[in-house]
């Protein structure tokens, strides 16, 4: 339960007056009951003629007699009275209406307890969402490459929904039984402490075995969840791979690892409800027995020639240790389904925890303006795993330049360049820029400094405007029409009935690849950064497409430092340097025709490719 009280700590606090709120209605809530139920009393004694005492009213200010005494002694004065006056069955009457006034004031508080609850739970539950999702945008993109998506999505999905099923649907519960079974508690030693010494003595057996069925539980639990983030995963692979499933024919093939990935689900979770669903009976089996050991044993003291208690104030006593035994039930079922929220907030947890490996530094400042070069001054890179991908890198990209990197697949191209705005960070050496370490910059300011044209486009399931305006605030929509007719975007826009306000689908899929990649250029055209990071921006384009994107990016590429990740060695051979990278090492270096001349690694590319 520690765990879970940690859990409690860190997300209600902000909600501490709903708390306040919840805790006064709900000892209201059984004060009332109390005192509904002590009206059985009176009017069993009516019914059954069973106290023919005479009382007299005792002044509250009394010394010599307790408060419980004199409270009882002059309810049953006030009753007798009534009685007297008005006739048992008229008393009865009056009786019963007060009943039904008390139960009305006491179900309403009831329902005031569970109405200022929901405000705890809803608040809660968008607070580990916006945690989350806050955490996931500022994780590094190192930690992503060793996530599968669909695990992450499970955990922003069916993990908080189970937080939200099993912990905060228990929290009112929480908070209302501990406060009923106190004051039932202290009704039942008031009336009899000898009978409630005798249960105590009993209940612990129910909570005990309780716990002993429920043990396993969180385990359980932990399980299901990681089979809950594999059939996600196996969701996720396969709309993010349909296409390939299609033509290979793997549809039974993909069809068989789903149905495996699912039952075994389907078995953890029948584990799973199998125990919770033994909740409810057990407690009520065991709650009975604990009623019937209780009457036996008050029956006996009744019926002894010296009774503490008479029969009508055992029956109320029952009727107390009754209410007692149903939030006792509430507080066994919580023990399970709190288990199960717990389980997953350990895995929501272990994103929430994950170490940011790319910090700024105390005295991080801003860049300022870019005004004379980035140089990379004998830069290592090697991942968590130990494989080394940059050995000894040195590069100095003048302002204004374009430099250009090439190589095979795997040469460590792509990781050299998200190293300047830091997406990871040198495991030795540095990258300056205009003489500053960037990891003396701040990421914003840094990152503000560049704008990025991706092999595959990156957009968003929103209009077009929005695509190209991302990132911009306040872009005004003539901004965002010469961005796109620079970017050669502005006709086939304008052929869109809605135009500019026309939404794209998930990731653009409305748009072909050449229109999406054209919208990619007028995103960072409109941004108008001094540095420019292409990575392969026109390698999956047909020719027609490939020349229309070249045509944008050459004006985006005007009076701006560029660095270009290429494959096609036509689309950089006029950049004023070509680096050859192999293998993590620059082996060569210098322009199309200084390179050409050479006869080396970069000829031997360029050869390949004419042929």
């Amino acid at each position: 339960m520690k765990q879970f009280w940690h859990v409690l700590r860190r997300y209600v606090s902000p909600y501490k007056g709903y708390l306040a709120s919840s805790v006064a209605l709900n000892i209201l809530s059984a004060v009332f009951n109390i005192f509904s139920f002590a009206l059985i009393v009176p009017v069993l004694q009516i019914l059954f003629k069973i106290n023919q005492q005479v009382y007299t009213f005792i002044p509250w200010d009394a010394v010599d007699v307790s408060f419980k005494d004199k409270a009882l002694n002059n309810a049953y004065f006030w009753v007798t009275q009534m009685m007297d006056s008005a006739g048992p069955s008229r008393t009865l009457l009056l009786l019963c209406v007060f009943l039904i006034i008390l139960t009305f004031i006491k179900t309403a508080c009831y329902f005031g307890a569970a109405a200022v609850m929901i405000p705890i739970r809803t608040g809660v539950l968008r607070d580990i969402r916006m945690q989350l999702y806050n955490k996931l945008l500022n994780l590094p993109i190192g930690y992503f490459s060793q996530e599968r998506k669909g695990d992450l999505i499970a955990r922003m999905t069916g993990d908080v929904s189970e937080v939200e099923n099993s912990i905060m649907s228990t929290l009112d519960m929480l908070i209302k039984n501990p406060i009923l079974i106190l004051f039932y508690f202290g009704t039942l030693i008031a009336i009899s402490w000898k009978l409630t010494l005798f249960t105590l003595l009993v209940a612990p057996a129910l909570g005990w075995i309780m716990g002993v069925i429920g043990r396993t539980l969180k385990r359980e639990s932990l399980a299901t969840q990681v089979l809950w983030s594999d059939t996600m995963n196996q969701v996720e692979e396969t709309l993010g791979g349909l296409r390939v499933i299609k033509a290979f024919v793997a549809e039974r093939k993909m069809s068989g690892r789903f149905s495996d990935v699912t039952m075994a689900l389907r078995r953890k979770s029948g584990s799973v409800a199998t125990r919770q669903a033994l909740a409810h009976p057990v407690s009520e089996f065991l709650g009975t027995g604990l009623i019937a050991i209780v009457l036996w044993f008050g029956g006996t003291l009744i019926l002894g020639e010296h009774a503490a208690i008479d029969a009508s104030i055992f029956i109320y006593y029952m009727v107390i240790l009754y209410s007692i035994i149903n939030p006792l039930k509430d507080l066994a079922r919580a023990s399970y389904s709190i288990p199960r929220g717990l389980a997953s907030m350990e895995r929501i947890d272990k994103i929430l925890n994950a170490p940011d490996t790319i910090t700024e530094a105390p005295d991080a400042a801003d860049c300022g303006e870019f005004r004379e070069s980035i140089v990379l001054d004998h830069v290592r890179f090697r991942y968590e795993d130990g494989k080394t991908v940059l050995k000894d890198v040195s590069l100095e990209i003048p302002k204004g330049k374009t430099i250009a990197i090439v190589g095979e697949s795997g040469a460590g191209k792509t990781t050299l360049v998200d190293m300047i705005p830091r997406f990871y960070d040198v495991t030795s050496g540095a990258i300056r820029i205009d003489g500053v370490d960037v990891r003396h910059l701040t990421k914003a300011s840094l990152r503000s400094m560049m704008g990025y044209v991706n092999q595959e486009p990156i957009l968003f399931n929103d209009t077009i405007f929005n695509n190209i305006a991302f990132g911009v605030e306040g872009a005004t929509m003539e901004q965002v029409v010469e961005a796109a007719k620079i970017a050669n975007a502005h006709d086939f826009i304008m052929e869109k009935e809605e135009g500019y306000q026309t939404n794209i689908g998930d990731r653009g899929m409305k748009l072909s690849g050449g229109q999406r990649q054209r919208l990619s250029i007028a995103r960072a055209i409109l941004k108008n950064p001094p540095i420019l990071i292409l990575d392969e921006a026109t390698a999956s384009l047909d020719t027609e497409s490939e020349r229309l994107v070249q045509e944008a990016l050459d004006r985006l590429m005007s009076s701006r430092t560029t660095i270009a990740i290429a494959h096609r060695l036509s689309t950089i051979k006029n950049s004023d340097e070509i680096i050859v990278m192999q293998e993590g090492e620059i082996v060569e270096r210098g322009t199309h025709e200084q390179l050409l001349a050479l006869g080396g690694y970069y000829k031997k590319l360029n050869d390949m490719q004419s042929l």
